[in-house]
């Protein structure tokens, strides 16, 4: 009669485990390419384990597929205003990133990163082919935007937010009724370009919000002075 197999030789490990184990064995290479598809799909997203193939392909550069790592820096778009996009082009040759879809999304970032949307959305539109090849794509870029303005205003011109976001018209009119009933946002009276958009307050469009570092100082530290002063 023979030996049973030990059961835990038969378990099957997550991506994000075979990661943790041991990410630079090339044998995971295909789980990951797999992985970086079911991202994708599932619109979900791993930066560890899209960080670990794109190290895998530097030391194996022939298995290399740039269809893959153009999804990987699609999805790192995605994240902003997180740094992943800089974190995955860093590991990708400069040789692959002088192909005219890469040097692509190396300008979106670059728009993105500076907030110039109307040009980032003018780019976009000439590149379809590759960003919606990723589900989301558009409305994560969205959320990015707002989190900008929300950085900088109080209240937005609406044509200024239109413009960032890509939504026009009657589309745009059915944004705001959303995101005043479920994001604190005010719609102010007017038509048009004239309307104004109240955003929620938060620390960076209202400094007064934001604690000053004396606010925090522990009373022990402060009656600790005194002793040195006298």
């Amino acid at each position: 009669m023979g030996r049973e197999t030990p059961k835990q030789q038969q378990v099957s490990y997550t991506v994000e485990q075979l990661v943790a184990v041991n990410p630079y064995n090339p044998d995971i290479l295909p789980d990951l390419e797999n992985y970086v598809n079911e991202q994708v799909s599932s619109q979900t997203y791993s930066l560890d384990a899209n960080l670990c193939l794109l190290r895998l392909y530097q030391f194996e550069p022939e298995r290399m597929s740039t269809q893959i790592v153009a999804r990987i820096l699609v999805k790192a778009l995605m994240a902003m205003p997180a740094p992943d996009f800089s974190l995955c082009l860093f590991l990708i040759p400069e040789r692959v990133q002088m192909e005219e879809q890469f040097k692509t999304l190396i300008v979106l970032s670059h728009y993105l990163e500076t907030g110039r949307f109307r040009q980032f959305w003018d780019e976009a539109a000439k590149s379809r082919h590759i960003v919606e090849a990723v589900p989301g794509f558009e409305q994560a870029i969205q959320t990015y935007a707002i989190h900008v303005l929300s950085l900088t205003y109080q209240k937005i011109p609406r044509p200024v937010l239109a413009e960032a976001i890509n939504i026009e018209g009657l589309s745009l009119d059915k944004f705001l009724e959303h995101q005043a009933a479920n994001s604190g946002w005010i719609l102010e009276k007017g038509h048009g370009r004239g309307q104004l958009i109240v955003l929620p307050r938060n620390e960076f469009n209202h400094p007064e919000l934001k604690k000053s570092a004396a606010d925090t100082v522990p009373l022990e530290h402060i009656t600790r002075i005194f002793p040195i002063l006298g």
